[in-house]
């Protein structure tokens, strides 16, 4: 009998995975260009609207979008506090004052400001320096190739829960005590006081 070629096994690739890894980072491109997009167009429309119930609804997106800019980005926590924080937060906050202001009224009233030479003038400024930036640091804009993301290791959400509720979690129950005695004060501050108090 000859010696039979036993073939290395290191050196076996299946093409299926090759195909998916070459795909991804494609479809994560993708995804960013399509939340960029959304971002700036909602972030024009934001400042170009007569009604304030559209600009806020606009924003809204636009801050969606920078959350799935986060997600493509491996920023898992990121887009969780750009949601939890600016979209339930902030923009709850915003639609609150619109309430509370007379949107009839405010459609009518002048949307612009006039002072156009010192806004002409700012804005050139910046897209010079935008252009110097370009020009002179493109080097900078050269990007490292990505280091391919272990099996065992866990997210940045993981880690920063573990490190929330391990090291760090008499400051956080601290600051929630803080919150709950303020929410508290601002209930029993706005209370109104009836005629038998």
């Amino acid at each position: 009998m000859g010696d039979h070629f036993i073939p290395d096994v290191t050196e076996i690739r299946n093409p299926k995975s090759e195909i998916r890894n070459h795909d991804e980072p494609m479809l994560e491109l993708i995804l960013f260009y399509v939340f960029a997009t959304v971002a700036v167009v909602s972030a024009l429309l934001v400042i170009t609207r007569h009604n304030v119930v559209h600009s806020a609804a606009f924003l809204g997106a636009t801050l969606f979008a920078v959350a799935g800019i986060f997600l493509t980005l491996h920023a898992e926590f990121l887009a969780g506090v750009q949601v939890i924080v600016y979209v339930g937060g902030i923009l709850v906050l915003f639609v609150f004052v619109i309430m509370l202001i007379a949107v009839d009224r405010s459609t009518h009233e002048r949307q612009f400001n006039r002072q156009w030479t010192i806004a002409l003038i700012t804005a050139g400024i910046l897209i010079a320096e935008l252009v110097y930036g370009l020009t002179q640091g493109k080097e900078s804009f050269i990007l490292p190739a990505p280091i391919p993301s272990a099996a065992g290791i866990p997210g940045n959400s993981e880690q920063v829960g573990t490190a929330l509720y391990t090291m760090y979690l008499l400051p956080f129950e601290i600051a929630s005590i803080l919150l709950l005695v303020a929410i508290v004060g601002a209930v029993v501050l706005s209370k109104k006081r009836t005629p038998a108090e």
